[in-house]
């Protein structure tokens, strides 16, 4: 344990914990601008095409990450039409990057985001639009004064699963990321290293801080956003 303290302090543990927490904010703040107006249309549509995109978005929670990171590498790579469109813009290769990072991780985190938001926007009903196109409402302007506020505790989960879930992925970031120290080595990766390099200690101070963070998350999840489980348990 006399080596616990010197290395939660060292100078590679605080780049990863930096750039964990600004992968899972950049990540979370993307979700949300992608995610609102796939969640309203997912919520609102009557296309054959809901079933189908569904189906995508919630793929992750089943996929394994290395398949999607092994996938969006092949994709993002020199050969992949991902890398060719990104080198033609002159933003060149995105693997090994903190943008390919980012990509990652909004295909990784999207259902935690998405969900929320749909079945928040599905609760809300017609009655509020109908009564806000009586009163000659823009669509905007009923989103914004309408929409958003009562679909809150929707972007309250959403935002809190999807910062959570980007924090603690692993095998996306490693497939496409790799293990660049301050660039692409996050927190998950770290451990990964302790527990290779035979480092226990080092690796269960930084896991167990992982588990805190979790069970903390999930504890102002709840504590917060009581709304779900009152509607779960009124249903049983």
């Amino acid at each position: 344990m006399s080596d616990l303290l010197p290395s939660l302090l060292s100078a590679p543990y605080w780049g990863a914990v930096t750039l964990t927490l600004k992968l899972a904010t950049v990540t979370t703040v993307v979700l949300l601008l992608l995610g609102t107006p796939l969640a309203w249309w997912l919520a609102r549509t009557r296309s054959w095409l809901k079933k189908p995109v569904s189906a995508l978005v919630a793929l992750p929670l089943v996929l394994p990450p290395t398949v999607i990171g092994f996938y969006l590498l092949i994709t993002l790579g020199p050969q992949g039409w991902g890398g060719q469109l990104t080198q033609g813009m002159g933003l060149g290769l995105l693997p090994f990057t903190f943008a390919g990072l980012v990509v990652g991780s909004v295909f990784y985190s999207l259902p935690f985001v998405v969900q929320p938001l749909q079945n928040a926007f599905e609760a809300i009903g017609e009655s509020p639009l109908e009564a806000a196109a009586t009163l000659r409402a823009s669509p905007l302007d009923t989103f914004w004064n309408v929409i958003m506020p009562m679909a809150r505790p929707g972007y309250l989960t959403a935002i809190v699963m999807g910062f959570a879930h980007t924090v603690g992925e692993f095998g996306v970031v490693l497939m496409l990321g790799g293990n660049i120290p301050d660039q692409t080595r996050v927190l998950s990766v770290q451990i990964y290293d302790h527990v290779e390099a035979l480092e226990y200690t080092q690796a269960h101070g930084l896991a167990a801080g992982m588990l805190l963070f979790s069970f903390a998350t999930l504890l102002i999840l709840y504590t917060l956003n009581p709304t779900g489980r009152r509607a779960r348990g009124g249903k049983q």
